[in-house]
Formats: C-alpha cells, structure tokens, sequence
C-alpha cells in the first residue's frame, strides 16, 4: 500500500512541475524622439528601432505636424522594429486605419489638404526571436484637427488614426499595449 501512494504522489509532482505557465515580460516605452514636419507634402517614419507614441497638429494642411517616437524596452532590453510597407492610399478627409494585427504604427506620408492622399506605415516588434503580441486597447476622444497634442497613455503604443472633415473636422487615435513572456 505504501507503495502505491508514493508512485501516485511522484506521477502527481510530475504533472504538476511539467505545467508551470509562462510569465510576462516587464514593458516599458520611453519616449526618445520628435520631429516636426509640413502637414502638406510630408513622409514620414520614426527613426530605427522606435515606435509612433503621438502625434500633434496645428493650423490647416498649411501648418506643421509634430511625431512623437519611442522606444520599447522587454525586461530593459531594447525591442527591434521590423518595418513594413506602407498602407494603401486614402483620402484624409474620410480616413480611417488600424495596423493590422499585431502591428504597431511607425510612420504616416500626406500630400495636399483633406481631399489629399494619407498612407501609414506598420510594423513588427521582436525581442529575444519572438513576436511581440499587441492588444488593442481602443479610441481616444475625438479631438480637433487644427489645434491638437495627443500622448498615447504609458506604456503604450499608437497602432491606429482616423479623420473625418477639413482642419476643422475630428481626428482620434487607436492605441494597444505589448505584451511578450519573459
């Protein structure tokens, strides 16, 4: 008898110890990087390695738009940026664009004013060979065009834009969390 229970205990410990879930990484972004440039004719993309984290506008397509970039840091080491190619074209005065899934914005070109072409450019995020998963985590409010700063939370991404109208119309951002086990 005494027997039996300890080969059940081991087959017991064996399953249990075989079992044991994965845990998460810590995810920190930093912002790193800004640029402005002219809302009219504009390509944009973040420098190497650096992920869309805002953006801000003032004025009409005559005005100046400011990128806000940042890097993303897995267990506080540093994640690399597959680029992808740019989105197709669509008018600005009735965009609307999500990355597709599990990527990350990194970049936006604009020609003309709201009846001009807008693209976006996705990307991948990898640390330690593996893909880093994003959850989307929604909208932000509508905000004005014309005169407007938008920060994703902490410790998040931007992963969408849309823009309904002129300088005067509604622009709101998609945003998403990282998460990679660790």
């Amino acid at each position: 008898m005494r027997k039996v229970l300890s080969v059940a205990l081991a087959a017991v410990l064996a399953v249990t110890t075989v079992s044991v879930p994965a845990q998460a990484a810590a995810i920190r972004v930093q912002l790193a990087y800004s640029e402005a440039v002219p809302e009219f004719l504009s390509e944009f993309t973040c420098p190497t390695n650096m992920v869309l984290t805002g953006r801000e506008h003032w004025g009409d397509e005559g005005g100046w738009t400011t990128y806000h970039c940042g890097f993303v840091f897995i267990n506080e080491e540093q994640a690399m940026v597959g680029l992808e190619p740019w989105s197709s074209s669509q008018k600005e005065s009735k965009s609307n664009y999500t990355a597709p899934p599990g990527r990350v914005l990194v970049g936006r070109a604009h020609e003309g004013d709201e009846n001009g072409q807008t693209r976006y450019r996705p990307a991948s995020l990898w640390w330690r060979g593996q893909q880093v998963t994003v959850y989307t985590q929604g909208w932000s409010v509508g905000l004005k065009e014309s005169k407007h700063v938008f920060h994703a939370p902490a410790n998040h991404v931007m992963i969408g834009r849309s823009h309904q109208g002129d300088e005067n119309g509604t622009t709101r951002y998609q945003t998403a969390v990282l998460y990679a086990e660790g």
